[in-house]
Formats: C-alpha cells, sequence, structure tokens
C-alpha cells in the first residue's frame, strides 16, 4: 500500500467586479449562470451539473470524460447571507478517488459601484493526488471567467 498523506493548505484570492455585489451574487445563485462559467477549463466540459442554493443545499459537476479520467466536485452550502457571504464545503475527485475536501468561504464587499470578492479557501489534499497550488490557480481561472459572465451579462442583447 502507498504511503497515505494529508496535506493542509489554505489561500485568499480577492477579484473585483465593476457591479453591485447583487449582481456578482446572482451568478452563483444561478444554476444557468454558473455552469457557464464555473469550471476552470474547457477541455472535456461539463457532462453533468445540479445546483440546488439554499442552505443544505447541494451542487455537483462532473466532467465529461478527459486524458485523465473523470472529474467531480460535490458540495453542500452551509450559509447563504444574499449579496454579502457564502460558506460551503466541497470534495474534489478523480475517477471515484477522492483528491480533497475543504471548506470555503465567499465574501461579497461593495466598494464604491462594484464589488470586491473575497475567496478564502482550507483545503487538505490528500494522497498527493493533487496540489494547493493547482487548486488555487484552477480556482482563479474561475473567477476570470465570473468576469467574463458579468461582462456578457451587461452587453445588451
Amino acid at each position: 500500500m502507498s504511503e497515505r498523506t494529508a496535506v493542509h493548505a489554505d489561500f485568499t484570492i480577492e477579484r473585483r467586479y465593476g457591479t453591485s455585489p447583487a449582481r456578482v451574487f446572482a451568478a452563483f445563485a444561478d444554476p444557468v449562470a454558473k455552469r457557464r462559467w464555473s469550471t476552470c477549463h474547457d477541455e472535456g466540459g461539463l457532462g453533468e451539473y445540479t445546483l440546488d442554493f439554499r442552505e443544505g443545499g447541494f451542487e455537483t459537476m462532473r466532467g465529461a470524460p478527459g486524458p485523465d479520467g473523470i472529474y467531480a466536485m460535490r458540495a453542500i452550502y452551509h450559509e447563504i447571507v444574499p449579496h454579502e457571504r457564502l460558506v460551503y464545503s466541497y470534495e474534489m475527485f478523480r475517477n471515484e478517488l477522492r483528491l480533497s475536501v475543504s471548506l470555503a468561504t465567499l465574501e461579497f464587499r461593495g466598494e464604491g459601484a462594484g464589488t470586491r470578492l473575497v475567496f478564502t479557501e482550507q483545503a487538505v489534499f490528500l494522497d498527493g493526488h493533487d496540489n494547493p497550488q493547482m487548486r488555487e490557480q484552477g480556482t482563479g481561472i474561475g473567477f476570470d471567467r465570473l468576469a467574463e459572465e458579468l461582462a456578457r451579462q451587461a452587453t445588451p442583447s
């Protein structure tokens, strides 16, 4: 049997968006919008996605098969304070193998006509299957995609 390891890490990412906390928050609450922006890469895309956005509700993502297998995420929302804060925990999997378990907090802070989003994650990465640097990078890419989604929503059709 290989050696079991647990690597603990935490990180914080801040982003500024030129729209109100209510609009940024809505991009997390709306399952159609969230599905568009919440993946950190395009290859393979999402095979399955569900969002039950309420305290005690679940969010699940399962990617289409790719070269490294099938990635999946399962989250539960612990606290939702509209337009102000989200607290949830989530697990990441590859081919049903648990890679990590995390606690995440998002704070939506009004700054003038915009929003400062503060994301803090505390995680344990299991048995060397994932690492904190890759998670932080992927999360940052997701927040870049959120900026694109907010810009898309602001553009009249």
